[in-house]
C-alpha cells in the first residue's frame, strides 16, 4: 500500500469522473454540425488525415441518411476509424486543417462526426468487408497494436493468410493497454478488434517471438513478417530512490484504469507525475478523477516546450492539476519502510541549445526542494525495443527505431516490413494504421514481384 493513500471514490463517482470526455453526438446534433462542412474540393482536412479518410463525402452521406455507406468510407481509409474517432488529435490535424478556421470560425467538429457514424457499426458488429480470395501466401505480425492490425486487415482484403503474435494477454496495443479510461475503454477495442478478426485476421496473444515461438520458424513458415511492437518501458529517471515503493512508470499506472475496477487502482493522496508529453497529461487526470487530492506534474521545461497538445493541457488544467516548470527531480526520498516520502526537485534555468536546436535546462544551485508525496510516476520517453530488433538479420537500426523505405515500410532484410512507433519513435494511433496500410500495399508489392521472377525463370525451361 502506498502511503497515504487517497480515500476511496463511491463506483457511481468514479464512473462519473471517468465518463467519455467527448460524448456522442445525437442525430439533430450531428445533421447541424455536418451542415456545415463546406464541401470543398481539395479538401485540405483529407490531405492532413495520414489515413486520407474522405471527409467531406462521409459527412454528405451523413447528411443524406447513408449511415452505412458514411462508417464504410471511414473503415475503408482507417480500419481503426472508431478508436482514431476518440483518440486523434484532431485539432492538429484535420480539423486543425479545416478552412473555416481561415475565417475565424469553429472547424467542423470532424472526430465527433466520425465517431456518429462508425460507433453504430462497430456496436452491431455489421460487417462491411469481406477477405479476398486466397492468394496462397501467409504473413506474420509481430505485435497486435494499431500498425498490425491495420496491416493485417488490408491484407486479409487482398487474400493473404494472416496471423498476429503478440505477448499480452489481450490485443489492442496502446489502444488497449496505454490510453486513458476516460478516452477509450477496453470495450471499445475489443468490438473493433472483433472487426478485425471478422476478416479472417488469426490473433494468437500470450505468444512472445523470440521465446515462444522463434524468429526462424516464422522466416521458415511465413512468406513475410510485419514488425509492429511498438516501444517498450518507460525511461527510467536514473536518480536515488526511484526503485521504492509507490514510484512507478506512467503505462502500468494507465493499464491499471483499464482492466481492473476503478475503485481497484490504488492512488495516492498526493502524487508526483513527471514529465511533459500526452502521456503525462494522461496520468495526471486520471490520478484527480481517482481521487488523488494534490497531482505536480513536474517538467524540467517550461510550458511553451511541452510536447503535450494543447487541448491535452487545457483538460488538465480543468483537473486543477498543479504545474512545476522548469523543475527536476534529484531524489525519491524513502519514509523508512521502503516506500516513497517525498519527492526532492531543484528548479532549472535555461542553459546553451542542444543538438536538437532546444535550450538544455540546467540546476539552479540552491533552489532544492521537497513535495510531500505518496506516490511518483514516471512519465517519460519509452524505450526502444533494440534487444529484440537485434535479433533479427539485416535489419537496420537508427536511434533505436528501424530503418524503413518510407513507400513500402520494407526494411534492410527484404522479408521484414515494419510501422508505428518502433519505426518513427512514437506517434498516433492514426499514423500507425498509415503505416499500416503502407506496408500492406508494399507486401504485396514484393510478393507479387517475386511471383513473377519465378514464373519468368519457369518459362525459361
Amino acid at each position: 500500500m502506498f502511503k497515504d493513500p487517497a480515500t476511496r471514490l463511491s463506483p457511481e463517482q468514479l464512473e462519473k469522473n471517468f465518463a467519455d470526455i467527448n460524448p456522442p453526438l445525437s442525430e439533430a446534433q450531428a445533421l447541424e454540425e455536418g451542415s456545415r462542412c463546406l464541401f470543398c474540393h481539395d479538401a485540405p482536412c483529407i490531405k492532413a488525415c495520414p489515413t486520407e479518410i474522405d471527409v467531406p463525402q462521409f459527412i454528405r452521406q451523413i447528411l443524406t441518411g447513408n449511415m452505412r455507406g458514411s462508417a464504410k468510407t471511414i473503415l475503408e481509409a482507417n480500419i481503426l476509424g472508431h478508436s482514431c474517432a476518440r483518440v486523434c488529435p484532431t485539432s492538429v490535424l484535420c480539423e486543425g486543417a479545416c478552412v473555416l478556421n481561415a475565417e475565424g470560425k469553429k472547424p467542423v467538429e470532424i472526430g465527433k462526426l466520425q465517431r456518429y457514424a462508425v460507433d453504430p457499426i462497430i456496436a452491431a458488429g455489421t460487417p462491411l468487408f469481406k477477405p479476398g480470395a486466397s492468394n496462397g501466401y501467409r504473413v506474420a505480425l509481430i505485435g497486435a497494436g494499431p500498425a498490425s492490425l491495420s496491416c493485417a486487415a488490408e491484407l486479409r482484403k487482398r487474400g493473404y493468410e494472416t496471423v498476429i503474435f503478440d505477448a499480452n494477454p489481450h490485443p489492442g496495443g496502446l489502444d488497449t493497454y496505454g490510453i486513458a479510461a476516460y478516452k477509450m475503454r477496453a470495450q471499445d477495442v475489443e468490438k473493433e478488434v472483433a472487426m478485425v478478426r471478422a476478416l479472417g485476421v488469426e490473433i494468437k496473444n500470450g505468444i512472445s517471438v523470440g521465446k515462444d515461438i522463434s524468429i526462424v520458424q516464422l522466416e521458415r513458415d511465413f512468406d513475410a513478417i510485419y514488425i509492429g511492437i511498438g516501444l517498450g518501458a518507460t525511461d527510467d529517471l536514473h536518480i536515488p530512490g526511484e526503485e521504492l515503493e509507490g514510484c512507478r512508470d506512467a503505462l502500468s499506472f494507465i493499464e491499471e484504469t483499464k482492466s481492473k475496477n476503478l475503485g481497484d487502482v490504488q492512488i495516492a493522496r498526493r502524487i508526483a507525475v513527471i514529465g511533459g508529453g500526452n502521456t503525462a497529461i494522461d496520468v495526471v487526470t486520471a490520478a484527480r478523477r481517482l481521487g488523488a487530492e494534490e497531482v505536480y506534474m513536474v517538467y524540467r521545461r517550461g510550458p511553451e516546450e511541452m510536447s503535450a497538445f494543447d487541448y491535452e493541457y487545457e483538460l488538465a488544467k480543468k483537473d486543477t492539476v498543479i504545474f512545476c516548470w522548469q523543475t527536476l527531480p534529484v531524489r525519491v526520498i524513502d519514509d523508512g519502510h521502503g516506500r516513497v516520502a517525498a519527492l526532492e526537485c531543484v528548479h532549472t534555468e535555461k542553459g546553451p541549445q542542444d543538438l536538437r536546436g532546444r535550450s538544455s535546462f540546467v540546476p539552479i544551485s540552491g533552489s532544492e526542494f521537497q513535495l510531500d508525496v505518496g506516490m511518483v510516476v514516471k512519465a517519460l520517453g519509452q524505450k526502444r525495443k533494440t534487444d529484440f530488433l537485434q535479433q533479427i538479420t539485416g535489419l537496420e537500426l537508427k536511434n533505436g527505431c528501424v530503418a524503413v523505405d518510407a513507400a513500402t515500410m520494407q526494411t534492410a532484410n527484404p522479408k521484414y516490413f515494419a510501422g508505428g512507433d518502433c519505426v518513427n519513435g512514437g506517434g498516433e494511433v492514426v499514423d500507425a494504421v498509415a503505416h499500416g496500410k503502407k506496408a500492406a500495399g508494399g507486401i504485396h508489392q514484393a510478393l507479387e514481384a517475386a511471383n513473377e521472377r519465378k514464373a519468368h525463370a519457369g518459362s525459361k525451361h
